[in-house]
């Protein structure tokens, strides 16, 4: 039992601080949030509301520069207020962003902040015991190797929920009438503008040409 030990306070501790995490990002919304108010946008997710048969649908626009969606962990759906000034100044249309809501709803419905909860604590479990095999082995350089190596895990199992959660909103915009086009669009426009040159393995989101390689297949088998 006393064995098992560090890799049950790995959990635990992983557990605490994927909670603090989740209780600091609740605040930072709360505060740098405000109602969305643009009407196509809004016209948009009355219709994922309708599909989705939701009795609300509540999106807000968090107000940093960032082009970025996000799904926070009790549940809300989240646009940056760089996405709305890019929407003002024509660079991405309403359909686009709706894309994007549609992905974060995907992560929503898909439960993929529980799912991370989850696998975050598990990270922290085999870290802890990949460091006592592996530092008797490599005392000084054992703690390089094995962060390298989970932070390779956490990057593919993000990737993972990447695709879900672009499944999801793939079939909500074909049933909402709005087509894979707008999707397909906003990868392109944001692979130009990220020209990420690392490995496909170590990126925690999948690259542009994958995720639209994705959407049409998917799209093709109806």
């Amino acid at each position: 039992m006393l064995r098992l030990l560090p890799i049950l306070l790995a959990v635990v501790m992983g557990l605490v601080m994927y909670t603090v995490s989740a209780r600091r990002l609740r605040h930072a919304l709360n505060a740098q949030s405000t109602a969305l108010t643009d009407p196509a946008l809004l016209a948009h997710c009355a219709v994922f509301q309708r599909e989705l048969g939701l009795k609300s649908l509540p999106v807000r626009v968090y107000e940093v520069e960032m082009l970025n969606g996000l799904a926070a962990p009790d549940g809300r759906v989240f646009i940056t207020r760089g996405f709305m000034n890019a929407l003002k100044a024509g660079t991405y249309t309403s359909a686009e962003l709706a894309s994007v809501i549609a992905h974060e709803l995907g992560h929503v419905g898909l439960g993929h902040a529980r799912r991370r909860m989850v696998d975050f604590s598990a990270q922290n479990a085999l870290r802890t015991t990949l460091m006592l095999l592996v530092g008797r082995f490599l005392p000084y350089i054992g703690i390089y190797v094995v962060n390298f190596l989970i932070s390779l895990i956490a990057a593919r199992l993000s990737r993972q929920d990447e695709f879900e959660a672009d499944s999801f909103a793939t079939a909500l915009m074909l049933r909402s009438g709005l087509g894979i086009g707008p999707q397909i669009s906003l990868f392109e426009k944001l692979g130009k503008k990220s020209g990420m040159a690392a490995p496909a393995w170590m990126l925690s989101h999948p690259k542009a040409d994958q995720r639209i390689a994705a959407i049409r297949e998917i799209a093709r088998q109806g």
